[in-house]
């Protein structure tokens, strides 16, 4: 058993004060090619924080990670999450799935080098075209056991390491509810193994979608202990025949921002949330709105 003081700094994180504004872009696919230019930018958008993705998570080194670190902590900008690209952890093939745990457990020494807050973890699917596309074959309870023997792998790095894993579900994936990633958090038992919330990942009805203040609200009730960090987004039902939803702009869209932002701060203060998923030429603006929006909502930005 590992003691408390082996995660001390990591509870620290999860104690007391306000939000972070962090961001999911302005980096370059290849983290080598990180200068104090690109974290000034950062800087200069607006956010303290960003996130780091490794699409090479096998190849990342003690002292490539150490120098972005370095970098990174000159420039004030904190690595508020790191992401890999990597097998899925639920995958059929066993050897397919090992691929993913051993690029997950060195993902958790990375992120313990760089000094990240979290280590990002989707669930996959069984679908070869794509980690979050739909199949029939995600919600079987073999599904369900192989992503759970999976986490419990990372999760016994995590442990090591001393890095908190943030996990995140999505209605099209096999987290498609609160209820169901709670389950699975449970299930896996380990003190390391949290939430990353993302409500825009939840709407999965027209009802959802014209009144996200109770699916928010259903989203903490259930995950508010387990929430870490969140990735903010906005979205908006398209005019077709059937639902298509389609994301936008932070505010321009139907998401409650208010309710999620006061809610995520009741859960999570002292955490980052992350724009993401949007054009660097729209960030400034997706920035403004959610941090005029943090006003209105009562949020003290930290750090800016």
């Amino acid at each position: 058993m590992i003691g408390y003081a082996k995660w001390s700094h990591v509870f620290a994180y999860l104690r007391g004060g306000k939000m972070y504004l962090g961001v999911q872009g302005l980096m370059p696919d290849d983290l080598d090619e990180v200068t104090a230019a690109t974290v000034s930018r950062i800087r200069e958008h607006g956010f303290t924080g960003a996130a780091c993705r490794f699409f090479e998570p096998m190849s990342a080194t003690r002292d490539t990670v150490m120098r972005l670190r370095d970098i990174m902590e000159v420039g004030g900008v904190a690595p508020c999450q790191t992401v890999a690209a990597h097998p899925d952890l639920l995958a059929a093939s066993e050897v397919v799935r090992r691929e993913g745990v051993r690029a997950m457990q060195h993902m958790c020494q990375v992120t313990r080098w760089l000094g990240a807050g979290n280590l990002y973890v989707r669930p996959g699917s069984r679908n070869p075209a794509g980690s979050w596309y739909p199949h029939p074959d995600n919600f079987t309870m073999d599904a369900f056991c192989t992503l759970v023997n999976s986490l419990r792998e990372v999760c016994a790095a995590a442990e090591e390491h001393g890095v908190l894993l943030a996990l995140e579900g999505h209605t099209l994936s096999i987290l498609d509810t609160p209820e169901r990633i709670r389950e699975l958090i449970e299930e896996v038992g380990s003190p390391m193994l949290r939430f990353n919330a993302d409500p825009v990942n939840f709407v999965s009805s027209l009802r959802e979608a014209y009144s996200t203040t109770a699916m928010i609200d259903r989203l903490f009730d259930v995950l508010g202990e387990y929430t870490i960090c969140g990735h903010v987004k906005d979205f908006y039902v398209k005019d077709r025949l059937v639902l298509h939803l389609e994301e936008t702009v932070i505010g321009d869209g139907l998401l409650d921002q208010v309710t999620f932002l006061r809610r995520f701060e009741e859960s999570c203060p002292d955490g980052y949330l992350q724009i993401e998923h949007v054009p660097d030429e729209k960030i400034v603006a997706a920035r403004e709105s959610l941090f005029t929006t943090g006003i209105e909502a009562g949020i003290v930005w930290k750090g800016l």
